[in-house]
């Protein structure tokens, strides 16, 4: 009888998961992958079998990758300093190489690997390909004042011809968010993977952006208060960005810069969740919390 109900439930939580299947089918969908759902060999292979679930469920999925805890451990391995400012990875030359072989050449094979387990579906480039990324060298804010972090990048041109083409084809891209430079083309920075994704999903007109983090969402009033937000606006957004911790700045920023850019939806995830993302996407309750642009924006963010 046990198993009867439990294959009831499964059930009707495939009829709950038929409208929003309906609402995104075909719909292009961009993951940022990023935090200790990276380092715990579990997680990595459920968010594998996540992002080929989405596409087999009629959606376009996209990730985009950093690989903090990877180019921290390899850092350390050759002596060299992690340092910080302003949430953004100080980044010199010696620390840009290491950047540049950690996310294109072990975490992107890892991810496209995990993937592909699944069918031939994954296929990894990075922003420099194509020129799927332009940058131009951005400092970070820390109290206020501009600090020079060395070859950190702004993307400040999309072409996403490339990522389309893949898309077409049924394929999965999984991105690096490393991009060249504008004009010489010969400089290549380190670009958060958070706004790499943002800008992303905004020159590929996504439906949705995720960004899996390793909290719940968004808090009212942290470690004060422990309430999440569930949704709120670009505008309320805005206003709350100058009291976040800095840690979580690049990540809220992201999302105001996907839903000011046309994207109809952002939500922050747990990543550490295995389910997260299949809860936020095919569930009436969803999780996390959820940027839109406007306060009477519908639920599904676009036309059914």
């Amino acid at each position: 009888m046990n198993s009867r109900k439990q294959a009831m439930d499964k059930a009707d939580t495939l009829i709950e998961a038929l409208p929003w299947m309906s609402r995104f089918h075909g719909r292009t969908v961009v993951v940022k992958y990023g935090g200790n759902a990276m380092t715990d060999p579990e997680l990595q292979d459920r968010f594998a079998e996540t992002v080929v679930f989405l596409r087999y469920a009629g959606l376009r999925p996209v990730v985009v990758h950093g690989g903090g805890p990877q180019i921290k451990a390899h850092l350390e391995r050759v002596g060299l300093e992690s340092r910080f400012a302003g949430g953004l990875r100080v980044t010199d030359e010696a620390t840009m190489d290491i950047v540049r072989m950690v996310l294109v050449g072990q975490v992107n094979r890892d991810i496209v690997g995990r993937i592909n387990r699944h069918g031939p579906f994954a296929v990894g480039i990075s922003g420099e390909d194509a020129r799927l990324m332009t940058a131009e060298r951005k400092p970070a804010l820390v109290d206020g004042e501009p600090v020079d972090i060395g070859l950190v990048g702004e993307v400040v041109d999309v072409d996403a011809g490339v990522v389309a083409t893949l898309l077409d084809d049924g394929r999965i891209p999984v991105v690096s968010s490393i991009a060249r430079a504008e004009g010489d083309g010969e400089t290549v920075y380190n670009v958060n993977a958070d706004t790499a994704a943002a800008a992303l999903a905004v020159g590929l007109e996504a439906s949705k952006l995720i960004m899996l983090t390793d909290i719940e969402g968004l808090y009212a009033d942290y470690p004060a208060c422990e309430e999440l937000i569930s949704r709120l606006t670009a505008s309320e957004l805005e206003a709350l960005l100058p009291e976040l911790a800095s840690g979580m700045v690049p990540k809220m920023e992201a999302c105001l810069r996907a839903v000011r850019g046309g994207v109809p939806q952002a939500h922050v995830l747990d990543g550490r969740t295995p389910n997260s993302m299949l809860l936020e996407v095919f569930t009436n309750d969803g999780v996390g919390t959820m940027v839109v642009a406007e306060a009477d924006q519908p639920l599904g963010g676009v036309p059914a």
